[in-house]
């Protein structure tokens, strides 16, 4: 009788191989970056949205951009001066962490400062994220959500019942004041009443020149902490 395909015996240690080959891929595709283009940025990026950072990508087509793989971008660069792929790029390798990626391009320091001081786009505030002003919500009918959406507000810390059919506020409401650190349930009543608090945008923190081996830094220091401080409250 043949045997089912079905009981055919995979070998586990082919798994890590195939993630080792991916990492590898990665670190020989991130060293021709660097034989390729002139400049190496190194960016952070506040309050991440995955879609905001497709919309960098796709207007920077011309360069690369690399994110989210700090200790294989690391790795391909050297992490001290004698593995290091090109001079200086430990340097590089040293300002990888958090929420921080690479931009290979050959458009000069002030275009790219010019482009990127530009895109800032706001989002939705997650739990974690500070308010950036107060909210409060006035009694009445809230003729915007349908009556099956009552439990859930409720649940969601508002005084609310149905009148004749209409999610009706009880009473005033205060959702969160500035500077809050916002909860879950803040986050999702801010989302649900159409408040945007969360500001996706770009800082260009370092300079890396492939024809010189120089490294430059483009930000203060007082920058640096503000935009640390608030990653630590930017997490999901």
């Amino acid at each position: 009788m043949p045997k089912s395909k079905r009981d055919r015996k995979v070998s586990l240690t082919r798994t890590p191989r195939k993630g080792l080959e991916a990492k590898q891929a990665l670190i020989a595709e991130l060293r021709r970056c660097v034989d390729t283009y002139k400049y190496i940025f190194v960016f952070s990026v506040a309050n991440m949205r995955n879609n905001k950072l497709k919309d960098v990508r796709n207007a920077w087509k011309h360069s690369r951009i690399f994110f989210g793989k700090n200790k294989v971008m690391m790795v391909a660069l050297g992490r001290e001066p004698s593995s290091e792929y090109k001079e200086n790029l430990h340097k590089v390798s040293k300002h990888l962490r958090g929420e921080v990626g690479l931009l290979f391009t050959n458009r000069t320091k002030d275009e790219v400062d010019e482009w990127f001081s530009k895109f800032k786009e706001v989002d939705f505030a997650r739990a974690g994220n500070k308010a950036m002003y107060a909210v409060s919500l006035d009694t009445g009918p809230l003729e915007q959500f349908p009556h099956s959406m009552e439990p859930q507000l409720r649940q969601l810390g508002l005084p609310t019942a149905l009148k004749k059919g209409v999610v009706t506020l009880l009473s005033d409401y205060e959702v969160c004041k500035e500077g809050d650190v916002l909860t879950p349930e803040q986050a999702r009543v801010l989302k649900l009443f159409g408040y945007e608090m969360a500001e996706f945008k770009v800082t260009i923190k370092f300079l890396w020149n492939s024809e010189t081996g120089d490294f430059q830094k483009l930000v203060r220091d007082t920058e640096e902490e503000e935009e640390d401080d608030g990653d630590d409250s930017s997490e999901d």
